[in-house]
């Protein structure tokens, strides 16, 4: 089927978004504030969700494989969330003072991460790798940062480097050049951001060692989870960490996304001490949030008392107590029994894609952890953000929106997760949906 054809259909099933998206370009640009859901010919406008279900504003119900990007572990409105937020929003919205929420939900992050003996709240993840980053810079007395191609750490200009670059301007696959993320990125910031190949231990080393005394931190997504949900490689980690280590490099997992892949993150499955973590989305029930911490030798730049702080952090809406009042009740909701669950649901998922692909020969693959996945429209080994670009740059456009027409939402490059609220039959509709888009593109 065209991807014409294809978006005659939704554009037949979706009026009332059209209609939205009219009235919305004529008050912002492109007629939205988030790019991210942003798609061609415009996106349904969001009406309701409950559990593992979306419904716009036309009425068509989809199953939500997107879950706001991975934020919505327990599916959309989850009922102990809700109260949650209610009994908190009664209360009042938002103090020029702490609340017991804030340090409850610090308490919780600081038993289930045993590297993060410290923790700060911010509203997002990008706020969270940006003082995660000026913080490594106080503590180090270095300027530069260093972090992988195709990975994506937020929207402040140090990490808007080399997240999906043009490889004609990237340089060599062991030595990748910095590629500015964005227009309005200063070419100063190029000068200080070392950019890495993901799974390459020996050429990771090379340029570390060669840059390593003006070095503050490394970023690592250990997922490179944006970039395709691509794990890291049997002791690629280790080998960052010891190199690391050993030069001074304070190493940063960002874990706004892979948090979710056990109780203590990626760096609890993979058995890994970072000096800083950034943490978002799933740890603020559905509201916006970003924490960053670590080691509290690292993290006391930002302690105030006694005038000591060599790092104001500020934030009219940092932890607000109905975000970690939401943050709470997700985080208790995630007993053990729940990540069983939603570990099973992705290797149902993952294992049944890579069955349907091997049955309908077609030319892709489908990578994930945990509760994550993505899916790959490519023949190559997957090892890197070079590899796991699309044979057919039109193929990921094509499956996303069949998907959309067949009731299921996905995200636009392929990225999915899985929530406690969904079934097996959930993911078995998933497949279905899937097999019947690969079916009509054969004909």
């Amino acid at each position: 089927m065209t991807l014409e054809k294809i978006i005659r259909d939704y554009e037949a099933k979706t009026p009332r978004s059209r209609a939205l998206h009219t009235r919305a370009v004529k008050v912002m640009p492109g007629g939205n504030s988030r790019t991210t859901t942003f798609f061609d010919p415009y996106p349904f406008y969001a009406a309701r969700g409950e559990g593992a279900r979306i419904w716009d504003v036309d009425g068509v119900e989809r199953l939500d494989f997107n879950g706001n990007y991975t934020s919505l572990i327990l599916g959309h409105a989850p009922p102990e969330v809700v109260k949650a937020i209610q009994e908190a929003a009664a209360l009042g919205a938002s103090f020029p003072a702490p609340t017991e929420h804030e340090v409850r939900l610090a308490e919780i992050l600081t038993q289930r991460i045993p590297s993060v003996e410290a923790v700060r709240f911010a509203n997002s993840g990008t706020e969270a790798t940006l003082n995660a980053v000026r913080a490594a810079r106080a503590f180090t007395g270095r300027h530069k940062i260093a972090k992988f191609e195709g990975a994506y750490h937020g929207t402040h200009d140090w990490v808007m480097v080399s997240v999906t670059p043009d490889l004609k301007q990237a340089g060599s696959r062991k030595r990748p050049k910095p590629v500015a993320g964005s227009a309005g990125i200063p070419p100063a910031v190029l000068k200080h951001v070392v950019v890495l190949p993901w799974n390459d231990p020996e050429a990771c080393e090379k340029i570390l060692v060669r840059e390593g005394d003006v070095l503050a931190a490394l970023l690592v997504d250990p997922l490179l989870g944006i970039g395709g949900v691509l794990p890291p490689a049997p002791g690629f980690l280790e080998r960052l960490r010891d190199i690391t280590a050993r030069l001074g490099i304070l190493i940063i997992f960002d874990e706004v996304i892979s948090f979710r892949v056990a109780p203590g993150g990626a760096q609890e499955r993979f058995g890994i001490r970072p000096d800083l973590t950034t943490l978002g989305k799933i740890i603020g029930g559905g509201l916006p949030v970003g924490a960053f911490g670590g080691r509290a030798d690292v993290m006391a730049v930002f302690d105030p008392r006694g005038g000591r702080g060599r790092i104001s952090h500020g934030g009219t809406f940092n932890a607000n107590p109905l975000t970690m009042a939401a943050g709470v009740a997700t985080l208790e909701a995630l007993i053990p029994e729940r990540y069983r669950h939603l570990e099973a649901l992705g290797e149902r998922l993952r294992s049944g894609v890579t069955r349907l692909l091997r049955r309908t020969k077609r030319g892709g693959q489908v990578t994930g952890v945990g509760s994550l996945f993505c899916l790959h429209w490519t023949k190559k080994r997957l090892t890197d953000y070079r590899s796991s670009r699309p044979s057919d740059p039109g193929e990921p456009v094509r499956v996303f929106m069949g998907l959309l027409n067949q009731g299921v939402l996905l995200t636009q490059r392929g990225l999915g997760c899985c929530s406690v609220a969904m079934t097996e039959a959930d993911v078995d509709r998933f497949l279905t949906a899937l097999e019947g888009i690969l079916e009509n593109d054969r004909r």
